[in-house]
């Protein structure tokens, strides 16, 4: 199923939005970085550094994503978005280790900063930048549901708890806690690589494809049996890949309807799910009465 142009506008949208933040936010974390040599500011830095890398590798997998299935790829493009995920969390776990390597040498020798203060009006600029692209970041997920958008928004989010932290210990540092910065920029580079595993976790269970949640599998159940003629479903399965959610099942009626008569049945489920999910890929199989077929993984469900 191809996306509609709403989502294209959208995610093009976040994609684009969240290139420009990084790349901007990188410049003047360089400008401010030289100036201080802040190891907390390094390690802003170094996250507004992967950042820029992965949101252009973001921008190109969405755009790719949204490429209409063709004849080599008959299930669209979307685990595109999921293998961007993947990438983003290489890219972060990458800047995390870094930054816990730096944060290490400067607890060992600390040293006193330099211009704090072009240090902290840098980092509220990037707060306020971080939180513009956020809003618009989550305005678009609650409309897509985009993997690719989810995990951007995430390290997103650890910016911005980053950028917080980094003005505490600048503020530290200017009252004589040498040991600040580097301490603040060990925890913002622990924090950093747990988000990152978090990432890759959620995009390795696309790839996978994991089961949609159990709330939207008992909802496909309760639209099928809603239908008069449906008295009972087994052999749900559920996945997502991109924006689409494929959904198989199995409907059991009455055996004595004949072809055309059960036809008209599934085309009417199938149309109520599609209404229920939106941008799902629904095939349904229709049983006689009873026919479960137990020997087939899956619950029959009355």
């Amino acid at each position: 199923m191809n996306p509609s142009p709403r989502r294209v506008s959208l995610l093009r949208l976040a994609t684009t939005w969240s290139v420009a933040t990084a790349v901007v936010l990188m410049l003047v974390k360089s400008v401010a970085w030289v100036s201080t040599g802040s190891v907390s500011l390094l390690a802003s830095l170094i996250d507004s550094l992967m950042d820029a890398v992965a949101s252009i590798i973001n921008l190109l997998a969405v755009r790719y994503a949204l490429q209409p299935a063709d004849e080599e790829h008959r299930f669209g493009h979307g685990k595109a978005e999921s293998l961007a995920g993947l990438a983003q969390a290489a890219f972060i776990s990458g800047s995390a280790l870094l930054l816990l390597y730096e944060a290490v040498r400067r607890l060992m020798t600390p040293q006193p900063l330099e211009s704090v203060k072009l240090g902290l009006g840098v980092m509220a600029f990037s707060i306020i930048a971080t939180v513009i692209l956020l809003v618009v970041q989550r305005y678009v997920i609650r409309h897509t549901e985009s993997v690719a958008i989810k995990a951007d928004s995430l390290h997103y989010w650890t910016d911005l708890l980053s950028n917080l932290s980094v003005i505490v210990a600048l503020f530290l540092s200017m009252a004589g806690w040498l040991r600040a910065d580097a301490l603040f920029g060990l925890a913002i580079g622990a924090y950093i690589l747990y988000g990152a595993v978090r990432i890759a976790q959620e995009a390795v269970q696309h790839l996978l494809d994991r089961e949609l949640p159990e709330e939207q599998q008992q909802r496909i159940v309760q639209v099928a049996l809603e239908h008069p003629d449906v008295t009972a479903v087994h052999d749900l399965r559920t996945r997502q890949s991109g924006h689409t959610k494929f959904i198989q099942l199995h409907i059991e009626m009455d055996g004595q309807m004949n072809l055309a008569q059960a036809h008209v049945v599934g085309d009417a489920v199938m149309l109520r799910l599609k209404e229920a999910v939106p941008g799902a890929d629904v095939i349904i199989h229709q049983d006689p009465e009873d026919d479960s077929h137990p020997d087939l993984p899956g619950e029959r469900i009355t």
